[in-house]
């Protein structure tokens, strides 16, 4: 939300209060707490009808300090809030002539005790950011209503990037940006996936602690600040200090939660049966039929919403009309080596029996008149499911699993967008907060069911509404788009944001959703879509079987998902990193190479892992103009070599990929290509690339049943050795 009317007026019928100094500073053992009035005390009678701010610092892990601005302090609070990690880091607070520091690992933030108000960010010693004068404000509008903002300053060359799955450009500089969950589809400004936190190349990233709106001007109100604001008279945000963005996402994702494991068949293809197309069960055999007599490596099939009757929605009944054996088909899948997915949301329409029964229970969210809250948008009469209710929750968990009981393996959890303020929750929370939060809550249900129906590391969802901590709860996929080289740009700008907003993994509709994609389009977008964490054949009112595309397709489809399977071994020990610390699978080229000045703004183009690089054909043709960093390059499959720090303009046959090696990468390679659970450890090989000989690497390889087998591979002769730990061979 913008305020001013240019540098030295605010826009008409607005006020603010500004700290102007601290008369004083409080300091507890890891607290630090400074009094700001919002004018000059020369005297005690200039203490009298003066507005006073209480700003607080405080730590809950080292390199990461927590600032608290607030007017007055006697609101109710009734949530929902983030789940954050509990307790306190390690601080050391100081106090010398003029300023006031509290210190947390690495990071400092000192403040100014004399004079004009202003707050130093410091890494290392080193600036990172600053709170000056005029940044902290309390808005009062025409109407009452009270804002909190605050600006940081944002220094020459400072990118900033996330604040969610935003399909715009990835450099979120000069944008106005609403952390407001919508459902708008892959090509505008709104998303689906909303985060309020943004990183930075400049050594920090910050987290603002409100799950409702909050809007961020990212130089955009005043050109040389990030400006963040919340309605009301407090504001609670983060400084996380790097200083490389890895480590910023590491503290990040410790602070918010760190990814779960998926298991190994999630990896694999997925093949949906598309939104409005006719299907039934002869139709999903001929599909799986038609693609092993292709020898189309096929994980799961996924059935969309039309596997319940129209105007049922959702009551998790299979059509008798066109399903009359669910529980003999989904055995008949699973025989053919199948799992098996099917959509869902939180919607319960009028209609189905679920409605009455949610009412009369009360486990449907109400109006503040105490009816309960319908509307005719996507399904008639349709009600809401208030997972603030915990009967509701298990509820709503029981009639997922007698699907589970049935032979169901994951849920896309669809929607959770539009949800609605002028509602009374259960629990009495805040509807403006729990606009965003309920995507949370919704796929928090679900994800917790089938870990305890299949076990820990074997939950998966396909799930596209999200806030911040959502990246424990994978894996997400972009929404609705186009069947266009542009949309197919615009979700990977999506994917991009969304890795910088923490979330590890991240998939798309191969095809594109909306429309039908010719066949150099869909071949291209294989590519793209089996060389991304997860892979989905779908669509809305067409089918995504390749033969029905050309007969290429098919062969396309089988190149690139063979080619995923061998790289399970190496995909898997990169998802265990991202468990472990939070990086993702799927990395903008800033994140691994940050100080290449050249990576900073790339956008069509991205690393898979640490060592792969991925540049997928936006356009017809097969040409794609692409970055390669320092170094050697080595194309995977042909071997051919290209150098770095400079910029390549090649064409690719439907066959081929830009998809290039890290120079000194000793690649885990399986030597299966027909399905993603396999012994990795014993049917595999390693590769070297642009490595001399002697050069060494520790290389870690998962273990079928668990855990990591850990291989010293050293190149002699050209040829990778590797040395294996005991249990396994090489």
């Amino acid at each position: 939300m913008k305020f001013t009317d240019g540098y030295w007026l605010y826009r008409k019928g607005l006020s603010a209060l500004h700290p102007r100094d601290v008369s004083d500073v409080e300091a507890s053992q890891d607290k630090l707490t400074v009094y700001a009035p919002t004018r000059r005390i020369a005297d005690r009678g200039d203490a009298l009808n003066c507005p006073q701010l209480t700003i607080t610092f405080e730590s809950p892990l080292p390199d990461v300090i927590g600032v608290t601005i607030e007017h007055f302090q006697g609101a109710v609070d009734s949530g929902p809030h983030f789940e954050l990690k509990e307790g306190t880091a390690d601080v050391s607070i100081g106090n010398d002539a003029g300023t006031s520091t509290f210190t947390s690992g690495g990071l400092t933030a000192r403040i100014n005790t004399a004079g004009d108000w202003n707050v130093d960010f410091l890494g290392e010693g080193r600036l990172l950011t600053s709170s000056v004068p005029r940044s902290i404000g309390v808005i009062t509008d025409q109407d009452g209503k009270h804002f909190v903002h605050e600006q940081l300053t944002l220094g020459v060359g400072t990118n900033v990037y996330g604040l969610g799955e935003r399909f715009g450009p990835l450099v979120k500089n000069g944008q106005s940006i609403d952390i407001w969950n919508e459902d708008g589809g892959t090509s505008s400004e709104l998303a689906y996936k909303n985060v309020p936190f943004f990183i930075t190349n400049a050594g920090y990233g910050v987290f603002v602690n409100h799950p409702e709106r909050v809007s961020f001007e990212i130089g955009s109100e005043v050109v040389s600040r990030t400006q963040f604001s919340v309605e009301g008279q407090k504001l609670q945000y983060f400084v996380i200090h790097g200083p490389t963005p890895k480590e910023i996402l590491r503290r990040y994702t410790e602070l918010t939660g760190r990814p779960a494991k998926v298991p190994a068949w999630s990896y694999g293809l997925w093949l949906s049966t598309s939104f409005t197309t006719d299907y039934d069960e002869k139709t999903v055999m001929s599909f799986i039929d038609g693609m092993a007599e292709r020898k189309l490596p096929l994980s799961v099939f996924h059935f969309d919403c039309h596997w319940m009757r129209a105007f049922h929605w959702s009551d998790f009944i299979w059509d008798p009309a066109t399903f009359p054996d669910p529980e003999g088909m989904l055995r008949r899948l699973h025989e053919r080596g199948l799992k098996v997915c099917v959509w869902i949301n939180p919607y319960i329409a009028q209609r189905s029996h679920l409605f009455r029964e949610g009412a009369e229970l009360g486990y449907l969210v109400k109006r503040t008149d105490g009816s309960v809250w319908q509307w005719d948008m996507w399904q008639a009469g349709m009600g809401l499911v208030d997972f603030t209710n915990p009967d509701a929750v298990t509820w709503y968990q029981d009639k997922l699993r007698t699907l589970l009981n049935q032979g169901v393996d994951s849920f896309k959890t669809d929607f959770g967008e539009r949800i609605p303020t002028d509602v009374a929750w259960h629990d009495g929370s805040d509807p403006q907060r729990m606009h965003n939060y309920y995507a949370q809550l919704y796929n928090r249900a679900v994800f917790d069911l089938l870990t305890k129906e299949l076990g820990e590391g074997q939950a998966v969802l396909f799930a596209r509404s999200a806030t911040a901590g959502g990246q424990q709860l994978p894996v997400h996929w972009g929404g609705d788009c186009e069947s266009t080289f542009s949309a197919m740009s615009e979700s990977l700008r999506g994917g991009l944001s969304l890795a910088s907003s923490g979330f590890a993994f991240w998939s798309h509709d191969i095809g594109g959703f909306e429309g039908t994609p010719d066949p150099e389009l869909f071949k291209r977008w294989i590519a793209f879509g089996l060389l991304s964490s997860h892979s989905r054949l779908h669509g809305s009112a067409s089918y995504r079987v390749p033969w029905l595309v050309d007969d290429e397709s098919s062969d396309v489809l089988r190149h690139f998902t063979g080619l995923k399977m061998r790289l399970m071994p190496y995909l898997l020990s990169a998802a265990e990193d991202a468990h472990q610390t939070g990086t993702p699978l799927m990395r903008p080229m800033f994140l691994e190479f940050p100080d290449d000045p050249a990576c900073a703004h790339l956008d069509r183009q991205y690393m898979l892992g640490s060592e792969l690089l991925v540049a997928p054909v936006m356009a017809s043709g097969g040409s794609v103009d692409f970055y390669l960093p320092e170094g050697t390059w080595t194309h995977l499959e042909s071997g051919e070599q290209l150098s770095g720090q400079r910029w390549h303009h090649k064409a690719f046959s439907l066959m081929e990929a830009a998809l290039y090696v890290r120079q000194g990468a000793i690649l885990p390679l399986g030597t299966v290509s027909d399905r993603p659970e396999y012994d990795w450890v014993n049917e595999l090989e390693f590769k070297a690339f642009a490595a001399v000989d002697g050069h060494s690497r520790s290389v870690t390889v998962p273990k079928a049943d668990g855990g990591f087998a850990c291989f010293e591979v050293t190149v002699e002769g050209g040829r990778a050795v590797a040395v294996a730990d005991s249990g396994a061979k090489a």
